[in-house]
């Protein structure tokens, strides 16, 4: 704690103040560090967004946005922020009125340092005193268990989407505080009919009140785990043993026409294989989506359980290698090389038995080939080089004159150049919203009300995760950037047109003819009027 420097922004018109305060207070000694100043408050809250300080020590009178405004901007977008004015007599007591900005102190000019001093190791007590709050086991404990329920959803979530391993899966049990005992597990998707449902009835009202009869019929018996995913209510339910699958169904049937007596709700409930191991839920999951697909053959208002529509289909599963297959576009999507390979061995040893006929291999090899170009699809992997120059049929038949150590070897190589692909596919995106947001800016410069929160908004990223990647990627902060290019285009427009001053200020974003000529002097070294007869001058 006593290490750690807080930051402090200086806002004063008269800069040979600001100078002055800079050498009378041994900041680093307060445990503070000055990370900037500015002359006026537009300037200033530049500066808070781009480097949001722990301390605002501003005057009142400046140009362009006056402290009382600033302060109340700070105070609205970055509450976290201490403000302090500093001013003179007159302004004082006008900011006194001003009670609802919750200034922390008022320091009457000339500035005293031993008065500055102390307002600042006031300041210092009370900074570390909220960080002791902030760091406080109850208070972490308080949020860690609010929070809880969403950590629950999202791991029922990633488990039912099979990205978990199986190392991490008693952390992720211990971290949101779940019990799975079991020692048999099913899942089950609850779909209630939208376009079904009573009139003048909300389709998520009624989804919701489906969940909530679920948890009253079906929750305490079968220890059931409730959430919301892909718009449907997933149930994770344990048994002891397999056989009580069907007792199950028969509840989840009659649970169906009760709810659409009850509350004329159309329900169908998927159930999908029962398994001992908790990660193959995602299996389960998928049985279970598959069965509500089959409302429209066997109607809806039932239980469909996929071992009973389909069993030949279930039962020969295990022997198409699909489970394999599934672990192994995991590991191309989060693994490592060495788990790629790995991956690829165990669907090797699934579709190479010793005794299986030419037919079935033939088999197992074109399911293979739909499966790998369905993953690019869904993926967007571009494929403009090997492994699939051919087209399907023509792949299919070149991999079965391959020896079976060169068909695997194939697939390999595939499975490694589909996992650098993604690899590479992450890695752009990063830059391609860091391009979105400058075409953003080419676009809409002009707006005065253009802002790092609006970009981010559209952009649908924090702005603390923007803001790192574009100084990663540009060098520059956004408003620099901003900045930078709204100049460039002043800079144009003079030299290029006989508009006014004024009028290129309003075109390049700036309401304020002033401060536009304040910013172009800043970046240019000379007035807007200077710089076009530099320019212009044969």
């Amino acid at each position: 704690m006593d290490s750690y420097k807080y930051t402090v922004l200086l806002v004063d018109d008269e800069e040979e103040v600001i100078q002055v305060i800079m050498r009378k207070i041994n900041w680093e000694g307060l445990g503070f560090s000055v990370i900037g100043y500015a002359t006026n408050g537009v300037k200033a809250f530049e500066l808070v967004e781009e480097y949001q300080p722990d301390v605002v020590m501003t005057d009142i009178k400046m140009p362009y946005m006056d402290g009382i405004e600033l302060a109340g901007r700070i105070r609205t977008e970055y509450p976290a922020t201490k403000i302090l004015f500093f001013t003179g007599f007159d302004d004082f007591e006008y900011a006194k009125e001003a009670v609802h900005l919750e200034a922390e102190e008022y320091i009457l000019k000339p500035v005293n340092s031993v008065e500055m001093t102390n307002v600042f190791t006031r300041m210092k007590i009370k900074l570390d005193q909220e960080i002791s709050e902030k760091r406080n086991t109850e208070t972490l404990q308080r949020y860690y268990l609010e929070s809880l329920p969403l950590l629950q959803a999202n791991f029922y979530s990633t488990l039912i989407e099979g990205r978990i391993r199986e190392e991490e899966l008693p952390k992720y049990l211990a971290d949101c505080q779940i019990s799975l005992p079991g020692p048999y597990f099913c899942c089950l998707v609850i779909h209630t009919s939208a376009s079904r449902a009573p009139q003048n009835m909300n389709p998520m009202l009624l989804s919701t009140s489906v969940q909530k009869q679920a948890r009253e019929r079906l929750g305490e018996k079968w220890r059931a785990k409730f959430f919301t995913y892909l718009g449907n209510t997933v149930l994770i339910a344990q048994m002891g043993t397999e056989n009580e699958v069907s007792e199950l169904t028969d509840e989840c049937d009659r649970f169906c026409r009760y709810v659409r007596r009850m509350i004329e709700a159309v329900v169908t409930v998927g159930i999908g294989e029962v398994c001992e191991n908790i990660l193959d839920l995602s299996q389960s999951y998928a049985g279970a989506r598959e069965a509500v697909s089959y409302r429209g053959i066997y109607g809806a208002t039932r239980a469909i359980n996929i071992k009973e529509i389909a069993p030949q289909e279930i039962r020969g599963a295990g022997n198409t290698g699909e489970e394999a297959m599934t672990n192994l576009f995991k590991m191309i999507r989060l693994g490592s090389e060495e788990e790629v390979s790995q991956a690829v061995e165990r669907y090797w040893k699934q579709i190479s038995l010793p005794e299986i006929s030419l037919q079935q291999h033939h088999i197992a090899v074109m399911e293979m080939v739909s499966a790998l170009y369905r993953f690019s699809a869904n993926n967007e992997i571009e494929m403009e080089q090997e492994p699939f120059l051919e087209n399907m049929g023509e792949l299919y038949v070149r991999l079965l004159d391959l020896e079976p150590e060169a068909l695997k070897k194939w697939l390999l190589e595939t499975s490694l150049l589909f996992r650098e692909k993604l690899i590479r596919a992450r890695s752009r995106s990063t830059k391609s919203f860091v391009v979105k947001a400058m075409e953003y800016v080419r676009s809409h410069y002009a707006d005065e009300e253009i802002s790092l929160d609006q970009v981010c908004e559209v952009l649908g990223v924090s702005s603390s995760y923007f803001s790192t990647i574009f100084k990663k990627e540009t060098g520059n902060s956004f408003i620099g950037y901003l900045t930078d290019f709204r100049m460039e285009q002043a800079a144009r427009l003079l030299i290029g047109t006989n508009e006014k001053s004024y009028i290129i200020a309003k075109q390049v974003g700036y309401a304020d003819p002033n401060y536009f000529s304040y910013v172009f002097k800043r970046k240019y070294g000379v007035s807007p009027s200077k710089y076009r007869t530099e320019h212009t001058e044969k």
